[in-house]
């Protein structure tokens, strides 16, 4: 492989998966949101990093116009941009994690019939048509797990099976990276057989046999320390209470490490946070570490935080201060550098919808490492039979 791999990034948020892409090597290109908020933001926080704009720029599409990135002047325009850049590379990567609410398992659960579901196809449509000599999608875990939500996630990757692309898929956890945050997502990477035909498997293989792929190579806490840990449980809240950290624990995980790490009380963004118009009492009454409650979950500090999830009804609150979490407080969750800024004049509901649904920046640069791995990798070693399935999960219903 020579020169570094370029990508095209979709439903592309604020930037974090894209940051731990560029981080570890890769070069962002193209890059194509639905939210157009996100993408003045997006630019915002790539001029507070000092890093250029993408190549061919930041387009916004709204969601029913994603379309028309596959039959149109759109699409014309977009293959253009990929003919392009193959110019100047071996590698060209498509990457992008579609809102995922109608398969959460918290949400309105309406699955691939759901106007955010319909985006899924969608991406998976462009990678049919476009051929990019590998691909990430990143979904929630209920697409992978729960049962009707799976038989459309087998439909999907049969489509990419006959568009020519080898897959493996893993439900990672973003903790075991290094993010202060039990998280866990569904990751799909589909590798072009044209790109891994050295590989040497049979041209029927749907899947990569376990181990060509090296997905534990990046993983720095491996899940059954980190749970073996004797975490703190709760607490009675007393604001600006100091408590000593256990050395028992895993200190980098810890919520505290983090806001101590990113400085978040001086944080351009710490002042940025929902007041309660009344309630007040109630923020009063939540012990430290009671996340049990679907909202009203209040963080502990010496603990990693529950899933980043700040949309609708979901309300995290300060260890221990009586209100609920500052956006600095949660990029710091999605383990962002410090320096990671989103403009003033942006929504409060735009600023946490965006970062609770972003791939948290060391999960995002773990990933993107493993991949470069594999395309480094110049001979495979796996155990027969190569024309192997996954194994499915348990699914509920």
């Amino acid at each position: 492989m020579s020169l570094r791999p370029k990508l095209f990034s979709f439903f592309s948020g604020i930037g974090f998966l894209d940051l731990g892409f560029e981080a570890s090597g890769f070069d962002i290109v193209y890059v194509n949101e639905i939210n157009p908020s996100y993408v003045e933001a997006y630019r915002y926080s790539r001029q507070v990093l000092n890093l250029p704009l993408p190549e061919y720029g930041c387009h916004y599409a709204e969601a029913g116009d994603v379309e028309q990135l596959i039959e149109g002047e759109q699409a014309l325009n977009l293959w253009y941009l990929i003919q392009d850049a193959r110019k100047s590379t071996d590698i060209i990567g498509f990457i992008g994690g579609p809102p995922c609410p109608d398969f959460s398992v918290g949400g309105k659960n309406r699955g691939k019939d759901g106007d955010n579901g319909k985006l899924s196809a969608a991406y998976v449509k462009l990678i049919c048509q476009y051929q990019p000599d590998f691909f990430l999608f990143e979904n929630v875990k209920g697409l992978w797990k729960t049962k009707k939500h799976r038989l459309f996630f087998e439909q999907l990757k049969d489509q990419l099976n006959r568009a020519g692309y080898l897959l493996t898929e893993r439900l990672i956890n973003a903790i075991e990276y290094g993010v202060p945050q039990d998280r866990e997502r569904i990751i799909l990477l589909g590798f072009h057989r044209s790109l891994v035909k050295d590989i040497g498997l049979s041209p029927t293989a749907q899947f990569m046999p376990e181990g060509v792929f090296p997905w534990m190579t990046s993983i720095v806490y491996p899940k059954p320390r980190i749970f073996a840990c004797p975490w703190a449980a709760t607490d009675p809240f007393q604001e600006n209470s100091h408590r000593p950290c256990s050395n028992d624990i895993i200190q980098e995980l810890t919520v505290e490490y983090w806001f101590r790490k990113n400085d978040v009380l001086n944080h351009p963004n710490a002042k940025h946070h929902f007041k309660p118009r009344a309630g007040l009492k109630r923020f009063l009454s939540v012990a430290e570490g009671d996340d049990s409650r679907k909202s009203y979950k209040r963080l502990h500090r010496w603990r990693y935080s529950p899933t980043a999830c700040y949309g609708n009804n979901e309300v995290h609150l300060h260890p221990y201060k009586a209100r609920r979490l500052s956006v600095a407080e949660t990029l710091a969750i999605q383990s962002l550098p410090k320096n990671f800024v989103l403009p003033d004049d942006m929504s409060l509901t735009n600023m946490f919808k965006t970062i609770g649904n972003g791939v948290p920046y060391l999960a995002s640069k773990a990933i993107a490492q493993s991949i470069l791995d594999f395309l480094s990798t110049t001979e495979w070693h796996y155990e027969q039979p190569t024309q192997k399935r996954l194994k499915l999960p348990l699914l509920s219903s």
